[in-house]
């Protein structure tokens, strides 16, 4: 018999944990699917230091570590399971794990998050963290007076790179083309900025240093000439992946995989609801993807409450 709820939560970063904790004190008992890895990206972050109340920076993990404590205090049930299927055709709601765990709702939030896509190096693995990072928004900050180097073509790499410039001595783009894919304002903004550099057609192959990042190795993918570009820091802008696959058409997506909602975390589908990096391609922040998760979880019981 499977598992009935008032709502089910997917996820396990700062937009769930935040929806389950306001959803506990409404007394709505959710139900948490939390993936194997709880915590989400928090969890390969370091030193948070701009999330309201921690006076001291605070490790992701810890941060991650804290609001999961919170939610069990609270009487939260979290389930270490991805969900794999859902189906929101008919009421209730149902979901439904890898592990062949199920659930029926009246309400689910999803707040599964999104991936930043990675280079896939072996270095830039072990180096995650300390030095190479996927957010400038979230680690800018360390980098004060050293030389960074971004990695990306579009929009995304002309944003941070330009916001990396407020910290970092010199900004270097690498990008595999010889034109950018970023709109005609981005790049104009980036290519005016006296702090930031180009190398084109080029493509990073190795990041070098042990314990921090001392440089990088890259590959002229015209001529296949090999550089070394010394650098203190690696910023990987080529987008990030939203974990909306397990969907399957069930809620509007966007033409980049983020789901569709009004403003209100509402989508589509009456009684669903997004919070977080999944509906969230502009700020993707911690204390953002928390706010998401409050107002899911108070949407969710007023619709309840409706209903």
């Amino acid at each position: 018999m499977a598992n009935s709820r008032k709502l089910v939560i997917i996820g396990s970063g700062a937009a769930a944990y935040t929806a389950a904790i306001y959803a506990a004190r409404a007394n709505l008992n959710p139900l948490v699917f939390g993936g194997v890895s709880l915590g989400g990206q928090l969890m390969i972050t370091s030193d948070v230091e701009n999330f309201p109340g921690f006076p001291e920076p605070v490790l992701g993990p810890e941060l991650m570590e804290r609001m999961k404590r919170q939610c069990e205090r609270l009487g939260v049930e979290i389930i270490p399971e991805f969900v794999s299927k859902t189906d929101f055709s008919n009421r209730p709601l149902s979901v439904e794990t890898t592990e062949g765990k199920s659930a029926m709702a009246e309400t689910v939030i999803v707040a599964t998050g999104a991936n930043a896509k990675l280079l896939g190096l072996e270095s830039e693995k072990r180096l995650l963290g300390h030095g190479v990072s996927a957010c400038a928004t979230c680690d800018g900050f360390f980098f004060k007076g050293k030389e960074v180097a971004v990695v990306g073509g579009g929009d995304t790499a002309m944003e941070e790179g330009t916001f990396l410039t407020k910290f970092a001595s010199k900004v270097t783009i690498i990008h595999r083309r010889d034109s950018l894919r970023a709109s005609k304002i981005m790049q104009d903004r980036a290519l005016k900025n006296p702090k930031i550099k180009f190398i084109w057609n080029s493509e990073v192959t190795d990041i070098l240093g042990n314990g921090s990042v001392e440089g990088i190795k890259l590959r002229d993918v015209k001529s296949g000439a090999q550089t070394v570009f010394d650098c203190q820091g690696l910023f990987v802008a080529i987008g990030h992946t939203p974990t909306t696959a397990f969907l399957a058409g069930q809620v509007t997506l966007d033409e980049n995989g983020y789901i569709v909602t009004d403003g209100r975390t509402r989508t589509s589908i009456p009684g669903v609801f997004a919070a977080g990096d999944v509906m969230d391609s502009r700020y993707r922040q911690a204390i953002t993807a928390a706010g998401t998760g409050c107002m899911a979880a108070l949407e969710a019981e007023r619709f309840l409450a409706g209903h």
